[in-house]
Formats: C-alpha cells, sequence, structure tokens
C-alpha cells in the first residue's frame, strides 16, 4: 500500500526584533523566492504573505519532511538572497517560528487569511495577531519569547 498523507501547515516568522525590513519594493520577489526555497526542500508552496515585519507560509510537506530542518532549510538561504541579491545587510529573521498543522478544511480560509496580511495588520500588531494564534491553538508560550 502506499503512504498517503494530507499535510498542510501555516507557519509564520518575523524579522529579528520586529524590525520593519521587508520592504515593499521587493516583498513579492522575496515570498516568490520562499516558494521556490519550498519547492526545492520538496514542498508545496499554496500561499505566502506578509507585511514589513514578518511572513506567513501555507505549504504541504510530506511525511519525511523534519520541521525543524525544514524551517532551517528555508530561512537561512532567503537571508542570504536578502543580503546577496537586494543588498540590505541589516537583515535578520527572528530565531523562532510558529507552525500549525490544518486539516485540508481549513486550507481555503488560511489561504485567504494569508492573502489579506495587508488589510489585516491595519488593526492588529504581529505579536498581537501572534498572541491569537496561539491561544486559538491551545499553544502555551513564554510572553518573553514573543519580543
Amino acid at each position: 500500500m502506499s503512504t498517503f498523507h494530507s499535510l498542510h501547515y501555516h507557519i509564520t516568522f518575523s524579522t529579528k526584533h520586529r524590525k520593519p525590513w521587508i520592504k515593499i519594493e521587493w516583498r513579492d520577489r522575496m515570498h516568490a523566492y520562499l516558494g521556490g526555497i519550498v519547492r526545492e526542500l520538496t514542498g508545496t508552496p499554496v500561499s505566502i504573505g506578509g507585511v514589513e515585519d514578518h511572513v506567513h507560509l501555507l505549504v504541504g510537506l510530506k511525511t519525511t519532511h523534519c520541521i525543524a530542518d525544514f524551517m532551517r532549510e528555508l530561512k537561512k538561504p532567503t537571508s542570504l538572497w536578502i543580503h546577496e541579491e537586494i543588498g540590505y545587510a541589516p537583515f535578520e529573521w527572528q530565531n523562532g517560528y510558529a507552525v500549525f498543522s490544518l486539516s485540508p478544511r481549513a486550507i481555503p480560509e488560511v489561504r485567504r487569511y494569508i492573502e489579506n496580511q495587508e488589510e489585516h495588520h491595519r488593526k492588529r500588531t504581529f505579536r498581537e495577531e501572534l498572541i491569537g494564534m496561539l491561544e486559538r491553538a491551545g499553544v502555551k508560550y513564554d510572553p518573553k519569547y514573543l519580543e
């Protein structure tokens, strides 16, 4: 028998210290680059979006993926790309990330959510957004790690 799976994840992470380093002039290029990295890692980029201080990804992964390895291999080359291609030397990602598994029925809603980040963040900060996501998912957290 084959291995069947539906492993979709909503991933979000921020720039170091939530600095507004992701400039609108190259944000779409960075999102496309992130999608390319996801594909290189044999994942499926479903939706990628964000604003000046963080990104969201909706990705499909395989049963062989290890989330920690995937995240390291996603963030590191993107940081290098921003340094080399964009020429923005101060850029860094935060050390951590948030990842949430999704049921297949949640995928359309999360996709819309990611596609509407600009509008969404007119009302809420990334910190407020992240706290809401953690609380809805029942994830315990130490507030000191939200900075």
